[in-house]
Order: structure tokens, then sequence, then C-alpha cells
């Protein structure tokens, strides 16, 4: 599965992409360090480490800066657990450095410290399938990915509707977690929790001491 700018090809998502290979592209950027980057793929920009691919609406509008500028007051939490956050909307790699230029009282977003991806001509969002269905631009969607390149999360909700961005990483140390003990994780688990065993005896003692608590 891959996306590219300078394809039109009109590409069909699935309705969902979790458990499939994160769809690929090559895009503009502005790096957390402020640099240009005219050309960059998704692969360049993860190098193996876990993604979190967060699309928004568009540049220099209301509830978006206010989950950007969550992210990066977030962003160490994201490095501690190895993973790469990539902001991605359907404006201009320009309009991208011109928002981090303006400071937050006016604003802005200030210079967040992670990639925002160029989405011009809206290929990438229409291949994870987040594309609005009334506007040109992306839903706010975030894609957890991990280490394999593979979609282990897909989280989207509608325009008006803000994210918590402590749930990323909440799902993120989930997903590590799994990885590291093979156990999965129950409703309401955070990081410190115990997992929970694949057999029914262990979903029955679990239940059981969550309701007597």
């Amino acid at each position: 599965m891959s996306c590219s700018n300078k394809n039109t090809e009109a590409f069909q998502s699935p309705a969902t992409l979790v458990g499939r290979a994160a769809p690929t592209f090559t895009a503009a950027a502005v790096l957390g360090s402020g640099e240009i980057q005219e050309s960059a793929s998704l692969s360049d920009l993860l190098q193996g480490r876990y993604g979190v691919l967060v699309f928004y609406p568009l540049d220099f509008t209301f509830v978006c800066p206010t989950e950007l500028v969550a992210l990066d007051q977030k962003l160490d939490e994201f490095k501690l657990r190895n993973a790469e956050v990539l902001a991605i909307s359907v404006d201009s790699h320009f309009s991208h450095s011109a928002w981090r230029a303006l400071p937050i009282a006016q604003g802005g977003i200030g210079s967040v410290g992670y990639t925002m991806v160029s989405d011009l001509s809206q290929e990438i969002c229409a291949a994870y399938g987040v594309k609005a269905v009334d506007a040109s631009v992306a839903l706010r969607a975030t894609f957890i990915i991990d280490q394999s390149g593979i979609v282990q999360a897909q989280i989207v909700n509608n325009l008006p509707l803000g994210r918590n961005i402590d749930e990323f990483i909440r799902v993120l140390d989930a997903l590590q977690f799994y990885e590291e003990h093979g156990e999965v994780c129950p409703a309401n688990w955070s990081k410190g929790d115990t997992g929970l065993k694949t057999t029914q005896a262990a979903v029955g003692e679990y239940l059981t001491e969550v309701i007597e608590n």
C-alpha cells in the first residue's frame, strides 16, 4: 500500500487500517528543528521507531492549535517510548512553517518539536481513509504504528471534537506491554497495571476481583 503526492491515481482505503501495513507516502515536511524537507518518506521519518500519526484539519484554526500544543507538551513522553510523532494536514509546508513561527499568544503553535507533514494533494488522508465527507480536510484521526510498520490503533474524531493526548500514550503503553509480556490489556488498563492471560479461568479471576473491589 503506497501513496505519493506525485501520484494522482485515486486510492481506496479500507474502513479500518488496524492490522494492516501503514500506507507509505513521500511528502514535503517541516522537521522539529524547523528545517524544511521537500521530500520525506514515512520510513525515513520513522526510522524503525513506533509511529504516532496525528491528522488534523487545518493550520491557523481553533481546536487544532490546542491539540498540537498539547501534543508538544507530551513529546518527551513519546520519545521515552521510542515513538516518532508526525502531525499531518492538507496545508503546505510553508503554512506549517509560518504557523510554527507565530507565538502561541497570537494563535500560533510555537516551535513544536515534532515533524509536520504537508498533504497538499490530500492523497495521504485519502489513503488512510480519514478525509472529511463534506470538506477537503482530514478528520481528527490518530494512527499508532508498531516498529514493523503495522497499524495497531486507529482513533478518529469528527472535526469539532478535540482529542486526549494522554490516551495516545496509554494505547502505546498497552501495545508495548503486550509485545513484551504477551498478556492482553483489559478495560481501563494503564501503565503499571497487571495484564490478563488469555484463558477463561484468568478472565473469571480478573472480573471477580474487579467486582469485589
